[in-house]
C-alpha cells in the first residue's frame, strides 16, 4: 500500500450543548483509515491542556501518531436543524504550522498527504510547500473560505488561493463551494465537492459527475473529513476518481450508520 499521511489541527467541538469532545480532520480522518484497514501516519497538533487525552483517544485507532502541542486547540460550537443545514461558531483559533511543527523524519516516504486544514491560514505557506514536496496533496477547503475569526463562522471566497498551486485534489462542502464560486477555474484537477445526505460530485478536466450517497438519520460531524481519507486511500491504492468517491460514500454511510 501506498504510504498515507493526515497532518492537521484536533479540534475541541461542542454539538448542541453537550460535553465537548475531541474533533477535527486527523481524528475523524483516523477513523476512517482504521475502518478500511490501510496504514497511514496521523500528526496533529492541538492546545498543551488536551494533547495527552486527545493523543489517547488518537492512538485508539492503531495508527502511528504525532501529536504537538501549542497554543490553544481550536474550538468550535454548532448544531444541525430538522433538514441538515449547520450553524458554526468559532470558539478559539489554534496558531498555524510552521515548518519546525512537522517531524519531518517520519514523514518520508509519503506518497499522499491529507491536509485537512480547520481554518484559513491553518498552515503558513513555507510549511505548505515542504509538505507538497514529492507528495500529492488533498485539500480541505475549508482552509481555503473560512475565514480566521472568532465568532459565528464565515466563508469567503475571497482569500488567497496562492496554495492551490500545491494542491492534487481539492474538498469543499456543498456551501464552500458556493462561496468559491465556478471551481473549474480553481486549476486544481481534481475537485470533489460533497452535498451531505444527497452525495457529492467530482469535477475533473473530463467533466462532472455525481455520485449518490444514501441518507443515514445520524449525527454527520467528521463525515467530510472521513471521506477524504477514504478517497485518499482509495488514489493511493490505484483507483479512478469515481471509484475513489463511491469506496468513500459508501464508508462514510456504514461509519455513519454504525456498522464500522
Amino acid at each position: 500500500m501506498a504510504s498515507l499521511c493526515v497532518i492537521g489541527h484536533l479540534a475541541r467541538d461542542v454539538v448542541a450543548g453537550t460535553a465537548p469532545r475531541i474533533g477535527g480532520g486527523p481524528f475523524h480522518a483516523a477513523r476512517a483509515l482504521h475502518a478500511l484497514s490501510h496504514r497511514a501516519i496521523v500528526v496533529a497538533k492541538c492546545g498543551e491542556p488536551d494533547r495527552d487525552a486527545f493523543g489517547r483517544q488518537l492512538a485508539a485507532f492503531g495508527l502511528p501518531v504525532a501529536v504537538k502541542s501549542g497554543g490553544e486547540t481550536t474550538a468550535f460550537s454548532f448544531s444541525y436543524d430538522a433538514a441538515g443545514t449547520r450553524t458554526m461558531a468559532v470558539d478559539a483559533i489554534g496558531e498555524p504550522w510552521q515548518v519546525s511543527d512537522i517531524p519531518q523524519t517520519l514523514l518520508r516516504g509519503v506518497g499522499w498527504l491529507h491536509v485537512p486544514a480547520l481554518l484559513h491560514g491553518d498552515f503558513d505557506e513555507e510549511a505548505f510547500a515542504w509538505l507538497a514536496r514529492g507528495r500529492r496533496i488533498l485539500y480541505d477547503g475549508q482552509g481555503l473560505v473560512r475565514t480566521r475569526a472568532v465568532g459565528p463562522l464565515e466563508l469567503s471566497g475571497a482569500l488567497d488561493r496562492g496554495v492551490l498551486r500545491h494542491v492534487d485534489v481539492l474538498k469543499l462542502a456543498e456551501e464552500e463551494a458556493d462561496a468559491v464560486g465556478d471551481v473549474r477555474e480553481l486549476g486544481v484537477p481534481e475537485v470533489l465537492v460533497t452535498r451531505g445526505p444527497v452525495g457529492s460530485t467530482i469535477v475533473t478536466q473530463d467533466g462532472e459527475v455525481d455520485v449518490p450517497a444514501r441518507a443515514v438519520d445520524a449525527d454527520p460531524t467528521g463525515a467530510g473529513d472521513a471521506f477524504s481519507a477514504a478517497y485518499m486511500a482509495s488514489r493511493a491504492d490505484g483507483h479512478t476518481s469515481l471509484s475513489a468517491a463511491r469506496r468513500a460514500t459508501a464508508l462514510v454511510g456504514a461509519l455513519l450508520a454504525g456498522r464500522a
